[in-house]
């Protein structure tokens, strides 16, 4: 995405370092801004709704990855991420705003605005992340020609050795198939015959989730605290873990929602956030650690693949169940942590939690 470039220059801010030392200064400013950001929202102490898990969670997400966390710019995209989500309740327009601007970064913070309460809360918040893309997308298209070459490099992408489908691929190698690993757009991936079979069957799933999220925006009837941050992480699952590609930074991602998540005691994702973490860790296992054991498809790289995506495809039934179970409009005469939709914004991720029934949002708003 053509805002990409301003994380790549960003070392240029700190011109008495040479690249590499400045990128990763800033990478640790990134991880700062977020630590900050989930103290910030779980403080006061003890405050109704709120808990420190979700600092505890990001501390031990970002330790888990290794120093991958710290030579890739999706810290600097996450980091923008959580800021969104936590600035909904009372800062729409910046929420809207940072979300436009981070899918413009790297388009997986668009997904932000799937669980935005009906209403004004919605239109307020999703027309302000529409007018910062068109601006930035006008304003790159403008002065940096090629800004939008990555949209048809897609296409030629195949199916990265660490992704769900490649999993196909690793058992086929053992059983005499004559693929083999190239790299590939800067990744691994497989190269042979019937790897587009694989790389469409991703495509295919990457829709039908959609799909999914489409028909639960539809049919959910109420909205809590923590819904916006709770269908993020569940939406960012889904797309993770049916991606043809899943990069070991790709984690940061889940890690920087599931602690937003786990900051609202309100929350139904604990267990798909916990099961991110696990796969944070064996992530590391996979790579840097045991890549080379994956690039050969032996025993070892096959079962930490195995283990890994296992844990992501739990991590994400888990999400949807939970989510759909929350905000079904069968939920919403049972007692539960939820705060009252009010008409003039709705729930969001930042709103103080009670102790009270949940209360329907109007369902005829889009």
């Amino acid at each position: 995405p053509p805002a990409a470039a301003l994380a790549i220059l960003s070392p240029a801010l700190l011109p008495f370092l040479s690249y590499a030392p400045a990128f990763y200064c800033l990478a640790c400013a990134a991880d700062a801004v977020v630590l900050v950001l989930l103290l910030r929202a779980a403080r006061p102490a003890g405050r109704p709704g709120r808990s420190r898990a979700g600092v505890w969670a990001w501390i031990a997400g970002v330790t888990l990855l290794g120093p991958t966390a710290y030579a890739r710019y999706d810290l600097m995209v996450t980091a923008v991420a959580v800021g969104a989500l936590l600035a909904a309740a009372r800062h729409p327009r910046t929420a809207g705003a940072l979300a436009g601007f981070g899918a413009m970064l790297k388009i997986w913070p668009a997904l932000l605005l799937i669980g935005t309460a009906r209403g004004r809360s919605t239109r307020t918040v999703w027309t302000a992340a529409l007018v910062t893309a068109l601006t930035l997308a006008a304003l790159f298209a403008a002065t940096m020609p090629g800004a939008f070459a990555f949209l048809g490099f897609q296409g030629s992408r195949g199916t990265e050795v660490e992704s769900l489908g490649a999993l196909v691929l690793h058992v086929a190698r053992q059983f005499g198939w004559e693929g083999q690993v190239l790299l590939n757009y800067g990744s691994m991936e497989f190269a042979g015959p019937y790897v587009h079979l694989v790389s469409d069957a991703a495509i295919v799933l990457t829709v039908l989730v959609f799909a999914w999220l489409l028909l639960w925006r539809l049919r959910a009837a109420e909205w809590t605290s923590a819904t916006p941050a709770d269908a993020a992480l569940t939406a960012v699952l889904l797309f993770t873990t049916t991606s043809r590609v899943i990069s070991p930074q790709y984690m940061i991602w889940l890690v920087g929602l599931a602690a937003v998540c786990l900051t609202l005691r309100a929350t139904c994702q604990t267990p798909a956030a916990l099961l991110a973490l696990a796969a944070t860790a064996v992530t590391l296992l996979e790579f840097p650690l045991g890549f080379a054991h994956v690039v050969a498809s032996d025993w070892l790289g096959l079962l930490l693949m195995a283990v890994r995506n296992g844990l992501l495809v739990a991590a994400s039934l888990s999400a949807c169940r939970a989510l759909w179970r929350s905000t079904a409009p069968a939920a919403s005469g049972s007692p539960e942590r939820s705060v009252r939709s009010r008409r003039s914004g709705g729930a969001s991720a930042a709103d103080d939690v009670t102790t009270a029934p949940a209360v329907r949002t109007s369902a005829s708003a889009p």
